[in-house]
Order: structure tokens, then C-alpha cells, then sequence
């Protein structure tokens, strides 16, 4: 247990000083709005994937157990899940902790039901360059990133969300009337 909390300290360590050190550099590499998200597919993830993300409207969130913030958001996307998810809305949790228990006990303590998978191997959190907890990613239906979250505000953060998950979700649907 002793071990966990370390590892876990020196990972958020590490993601503060890749954050400090990239902003310091001017280096902005990663993944940003109106780029294609990276095909999950190809990444091993641990868990399963949502069979259909192609023409969903994705919520993609990077999230750790010892992070404050990520904890805070879960009701959040669960709500928006549960609220967005007849019109399109995936939900999909990336978890970044070292241990799998570590992430099972989280999610006994705040069960969801949208899909969460873990990073293991953290190619993913490299790839999409993440640089504080938690992230998100919000894709349209053509899978480019329609908006980026770095940290979770509360109340201000769900209302962007919001505004962004309806304005995709309708946009999408009002475009398949006849």
C-alpha cells in the first residue's frame, strides 16, 4: 500500500514537471482541437472498448485514483452519460494508475457505468501529451477533438461539457433530418 502511494506521487510528480517543463520550452506537442484522435484500437489498453465510437460523440477523460479533481468529475460524467448518451455521447475513462487494484478499489468506492480502461503502459498518455489531471478530450463524430479540458473546475467545467456535448450531438442529428 505504501508502495502505491509513492509511485502514485511520483507519477503525479512527473506530470507536474512534464507540464512545467514542456510550458517552459514553448513545447505544445500532443494532440489539440481539430485534430484526429489517435485510433484507441491501436494502443493496449487494458479492459474493453466500446465497440462503436466511429459517429459518436466521444468524451474521452485521462484520470488517476489519487487525483482530487478526476474524483469530483466522476459524477459529471456519469450524469452526462446518463443524459447524452441516447443521442450519441460515449463516455470513456482512461485510467493512468500503476496498479489495476488501485483503479478496481476507485471504482468500488464510485461505481459508473460508462466504459474505463487503463493506460498501462502510458503510450497513450504520451502520445496525447497529457499535462495535468484529469484531461479530456471531446470528439465530434468525425473523431477530430472538437475541445480540451485540463483540470476539472466544477460547476464550470460541467456547464462546458454541456454546452459542447449539445452542440454536437444536435448538430449531428438536426444534419440526418430529412
Amino acid at each position: 500500500m505504501k508502495s502505491s502511494r509513492i509511485k502514485n506521487s511520483l507519477l503525479g510528480t512527473t506530470l507536474a514537471l512534464g507540464f512545467i517543463s514542456s510550458t517552459a520550452l514553448g513545447a505544445d506537442k500532443g494532440i489539440k482541437m481539430g485534430d484526429s484522435f489517435p485510433d484507441l484500437n491501436t494502443f493496449a489498453l487494458e479492459g474493453n472498448l466500446p465497440e462503436a465510437l466511429k459517429g459518436k460523440v466521444v468524451l474521452v477523460d485521462f484520470w488517476a485514483s489519487w487525483c482530487g479533481p478526476c474524483k469530483d468529475s466522476f459524477p459529471v460524467m456519469e450524469e452526462l452519460q446518463t443524459r447524452f448518451g441516447p443521442k450519441g455521447l460515449v463516455v470513456l475513462a482512461v485510467n493512468l494508475d500503476e496498479e489495476t487494484a488501485t483503479m478496481n478499489d476507485f471504482l468500488k468506492k464510485h461505481p459508473v457505468t460508462f466504459t474505463v480502461v487503463r493506460d498501462a503502459k502510458k503510450k497513450l498518455v504520451s502520445t496525447v501529451n497529457i499535462k495535468s489531471m484529469p484531461s479530456s478530450f471531446v470528439l465530434g463524430r468525425d473523431g477530430k477533438v472538437a475541445a480540451v479540458h485540463r483540470g476539472f473546475h466544477g460547476q464550470e467545467t460541467r456547464a462546458q461539457y454541456v454546452k459542447e456535448i449539445e452542440q454536437l450531438t444536435s448538430a449531428s442529428f438536426a444534419s440526418k433530418q430529412p
